[in-house]
Parts: structure tokens; C-alpha cells; sequence
């Protein structure tokens, strides 16, 4: 399977499953032959993503961005206050803890709090 994202405005608004029959040229994969088979069944613009982000940085899911000029995928701004780095990661004010625990983001008081046990 090839799976392809549906572009409006920068933002993805849909993303399917291909066949990979439907990408073949001369025994080939083609994501230009992909694209026109997403277009030949809904119209507007794809670009094609990988479930194993092997292509454009990580796999499109509704409501990502998709940077045209770094051709990547952009997952959605976790909190109003954290920024994007320059591999197109999203990074919280402060460092992540080190110390093995795992913690929860309070963007309230822009602090890492421990996550209860489960």
C-alpha cells in the first residue's frame, strides 16, 4: 500500500490507502502516477506520505501542515508555547527531565510534571 495526503491550503485534510498496482509504471512505482489516481477520484492536491516516514519527514495525518519548500509534514503545535526546532520538531520552552521518569507538559505553569503511575 502507498498512502497519499490531500492538501488544502498548506493543511491536510485527507489521507488514503493506494494499491500499488495503482502507482505502476513500466513494472515502477511513480508517486506522479499516484497522485494522478487520487486526483482522477477526489480532485485537488496529494502528496504522497509514508506510514514508516521514510518520505517527507513523518506520515501526514489530518490536520498537519505540509511545508511545500522543506517538503515535509508538520504534526499539529502541541501547546501554544513551544516552537519549532530545524528538523521540524515541536520542542516544549524547557528540556525534557533525564532522570528515566515520564512526564506530562502543564502549559499552564510551563513545567514538566511526573506522570502518575498507571
Amino acid at each position: 500500500m502507498a498512502y497519499f495526503a490531500q492538501i488544502e491550503n498548506g493543511i491536510v485534510v485527507n489521507v488514503i490507502s493506494v494499491n500499488n498496482n495503482e502507482l505502476l509504471v513500466d513494472g515502477v512505482e511513480s508517486e506522479s502516477k499516484g497522485i494522478e489516481f487520487c486526483q482522477s477520484l477526489f480532485n485537488g492536491v496529494w502528496v504522497q506520505t509514508s506510514y514508516n516516514s521514510k518520505i517527507r519527514k513523518q506520515y501526514a495525518g489530518i490536520g498537519y501542515t505540509y511545508d511545500a519548500t522543506a517538503d515535509v509534514f508538520i504534526a499539529p503545535k502541541p501547546f501554544a508555547s513551544w516552537s519549532l526546532d530545524g528538523n521540524y520538531d515541536w520542542q516544549a520552552p524547557i528540556d525534557y527531565p533525564a532522570d528515566g521518569k515520564k512526564y506530562l507538559w502543564d502549559e499552564a505553569n510551563q513545567v514538566w510534571v511526573e506522570s502518575p503511575a498507571i
